[in-house]
C-alpha cells in the first residue's frame, strides 16, 4: 500500500471511531438492553425458507429468570479430565 492509501484508511477509521463514540455518548442508557427479570419465557421465532422447497422454522424460548438462563449453559453431565 502506498503512503496515501494508508493515510486515507487511517482518516476513515478515525472518523468511524469518532462517530461511534459520539452516538454511544448521545444515547447513553436511553435504550435499555435485554428484557426485565421475572417469570416465564421470551420466545424468539426464526424462519428461513429458501424458495426451493427447503427451509427451517424454529422457536427458541429464553427464560426471564437470570439464574435459569445461566443454568442453561451448564452441561447436564460435567466431564472432568482429571477424574476418570
Amino acid at each position: 500500500m502506498t503512503g496515501l492509501a494508508v493515510l486515507l484508511s487511517l482518516v476513515i477509521l478515525g472518523v468511524l471511531v469518532a462517530r461511534a463514540a459520539w452516538i454511544m455518548r448521545r444515547e447513553g442508557d436511553a435504550r435499555p438492553r435485554g428484557t426485565r427479570s421475572g417469570e416465564g419465557c421470551v420466545e424468539i421465532r426464526s424462519e428461513y425458507f429458501s424458495g426451493l422447497g427447503g427451509g427451517n422454522d424454529q422457536v427458541t424460548r429464553i427464560p426471564r429468570d437470570p439464574q435459569a438462563y445461566a443454568r442453561s449453559f451448564v452441561p447436564k453431565e460435567r466431564k472432568m479430565p482429571w477424574k476418570r
